[in-house]
């Protein structure tokens, strides 16, 4: 069982993530390109109506996105897969740290 969650785990870290990662992007990009759009075209109104469509469409992709990182989230909790904990970096060497000449006063 813990081959499965592995696999599980590296699946999700290398595949699922950056997929939804890159879809966001492009939702947010296409939200700011419909920003500018909307600005530059102001005083002609069929420019100004595809920034709008491009700003919808952006936030449209980015609510999906958080949307399906949250339904995963809300499966690995629910099922006690793991596989969206514990993928980080290890920082339990971060806890002995301590700064030259005593620290920050």
């Amino acid at each position: 069982m813990q081959e499965a969650a592995t696999i599980l785990g590296r699946f999700v870290t290398y595949i699922i993530n950056p997929a939804i990662l890159v879809v966001f992007a492009a939702g947010f990009f296409m939200f700011m390109w419909g920003l500018v759009q909307f600005v530059l075209g102001l005083d002609e109104g069929g420019k100004r109506e595809d920034g709008v469509r491009h700003m919808l469409w952006g936030i449209i992709g980015m609510v999906i996105m958080v949307s399906v990182y949250g339904i995963l989230a809300l499966l690995d909790n629910t099922f006690n897969l793991g596989a969206l904990s514990g993928q980080g970096f290890d920082t339990s060497g971060l806890n002995n740290l301590s700064a030259p000449g005593g620290g920050f006063k």
